[in-house]
């Protein structure tokens, strides 16, 4: 039976995959450190569901305490290892930058240092599309330059991806790093403005639209993300044949490492996501029109040819199937029987 350590369980994604690979019949083993950037509450609810199944084990600590990752590593028989756990959010990161640095550069060292040193068979973990920062180039493709980050954020993200490139160069590590893309679905986080807006709309409270309305975002369903990372997980990457050193491609290498894109490859405007949150809650917006936020980007869209050819996979799910899937959950994980 496959041996999988999905770090970040408790978090949106984590749980999902978690639930997924249980379903399947996998062993999970599942570490979070169920920190307060969102309400701890939540978490536990996920939680709670995994620990109901008997494949799953779980360990509650911080990924940044090397003795504790490293003492996992050696007590656990891993193949894959799924890294999620991260401190997330963009704009949290122009006022709380040391937990970046923490999260997502201390504990991703020692999750390489784990897996090298257990000789793991697959390291998958969670980049961004924030990576693309300055860029305006539309379909943002994993060819691309990505380096102008324009948040601590998305810098630590570009730098999980060079870390894990120098664990394959020197280790030949096997890593694939996943460009996820505007991740939203039931049990999502309470940060991100689809969770926002639906709250605020339901109650009647304004909702601030930045940038007056004129952004795109790649929505992507969290059931596509989950079938990505799977896909992606079989799919081990080796040494790139093509790849040239005079002309390198930066999502591939001469070491065992790929870079992919998760989006559902369909930017969708702003006002239209609104538009149906605002039709399946029955309730208009009240609109705080503001200027774009320092951090952002105007548009995100993913081009996922790269997926399609190696992974064979593409997010299909529609804007308009997952919103009313999430306004459904929102319903009743609140317990509320009508927005009315």
């Amino acid at each position: 039976m496959s041996r999988i350590l999905v770090t970040g369980a408790a978090g949106f994604i984590g749980f999902h995959v978690c639930r997924r690979y249980l379903a399947e019949g996998a062993g999970v083993i599942g570490v979070d450190s169920l920190n307060d950037y969102y309400e701890v509450q939540l978490k536990r609810d996920r939680l709670a569901q995994l620990e109901s199944q008997a494949e799953f084990s779980f360990h509650h600590f911080d990924l940044a305490d090397r003795d504790k990752v490293a003492d996992l590593f050696d007590r656990e028989s891993l193949t894959t290892v799924i890294h999620l756990a991260a401190q997330a959010g963009v704009r949290y990161s122009l006022t709380n930058p040391h937990a970046y640095v923490d999260s997502n550069l201390v504990a991703f060292v020692n999750v390489l240092e784990g897996c090298r040193h257990t000789q793991v068979k697959h390291l998958v973990y969670a980049s961004s599309s924030s990576v693309y920062g300055s860029n305006t180039l539309l379909p943002f493709a994993v060819e691309h330059n990505v380096d102008h980050p324009i948040s601590l954020y998305a810098a630590t993200k570009k730098a999980n991806e060079l870390m894990a490139h120098t664990y394959s160069h020197l280790y030949g590590l096997p890593t694939t790093g996943l460009r996820f893309f505007t991740v939203y679905g039931p049990w999502g986080r309470p940060d991100m403005a689809m969770y926002i807006f639906t709250r605020k709309v339901s109650h009647g409270e304004p909702i601030d639209v930045y940038n007056n309305g004129n952004m795109q975002r790649d929505f992507t369903y969290i059931d596509d993300i989950v079938t990505g990372i799977q896909n992606t997980a079989a799919n081990i990457p080796t040494p790139d044949e093509n790849w040239s050193s005079d002309m390198p491609n930066p999502a591939s290498s001469q070491a065992p490492y790929r870079v992919y894109n998760i989006g559902n490859n369909q930017p969708v405007e702003l006002m239209y996501v609104i538009e149906q949150i605002e039709k399946h809650v029955g309730k208009l917006a009240i609109r705080n029109m503001m200027p774009i936020q320092p951090g952002d980007v105007q548009a995100t869209f993913a081009d996922v040819d790269a997926l399609v050819r190696d992974v064979d996979f593409r997010p299909n799910t529609p804007i308009e199937t997952g919103i009313e899937r999430f306004v459904q959950w929102y319903r009743e994980y609140h317990g509320i029987e009508s927005f009315a």
